[in-house]
């Protein structure tokens, strides 16, 4: 379904602009994922640093019939239009940042999507005027919920998406 003011769809909800500054991503139904627990996962990221797309609110829109999990509205820049030396230097924060993110307990577990998935790779890694950001924090983990043994698990498979990532990143 199309919304006004529509941004993006992933493969269970849409995101629409609300205003400038915040958008919306929008759960209808059984979306398979659940408001309350993406939002804390956020709240947890962002109190690490900034490399997570910020919380701000949970609200609900009556018109359109949505739970909405509102954050901050940032604006994505096409890396290609930046030198690669740059782009070097923005990768190693985000590596330091995500690895910041790894030792609080959090991993995001969608940089690079599974092959089946719609959309492009990496396309949850944005770049914007404050350096790389990551959006879509559906599937992450928090080691305390998880496990030890799984976030393991999960580490090893986003060290080895971050690895893609750079290669992607500073050779495109």
């Amino acid at each position: 379904m199309k919304y006004p003011r529509q941004l993006s769809a992933g493969a269970n909800n849409a995101v629409i602009a609300l205003s400038d500054t915040e958008v919306a991503k929008l759960f209808v139904g059984d979306t398979r994922s659940d408001i309350g627990s993406e939002a804390e996962k956020m709240k947890f990221a962002n109190q690490v640093n900034d490399l997570v797309v910020r919380f701000v609110r949970l609200d609900y829109s009556e018109e359109l019939q949505a739970e909405m999990l509102v954050m901050e509205r940032i604006r994505p820049i096409d890396y290609r239009a930046y030198e690669v030396e740059r782009r070097e230097l923005w990768f190693d924060v985000f590596a330091d940042e995500l690895r910041e993110l790894h030792r609080a307990g959090f991993v995001h577990r969608d940089l690079k999507r599974p092959s089946d998935l719609d959309g492009l790779a990496f396309d949850n890694i944005l770049l914007t005027e404050n350096g790389l950001r990551l959006i879509d924090v559906g599937i992450s983990a928090l080691k305390h919920q998880v496990g030890e043994k799984i976030f393991g698990k999960y580490l090893e498979v986003e060290n080895a998406d971050l690895e893609q990532f750079k290669e992607y990143f500073i050779n495109r």
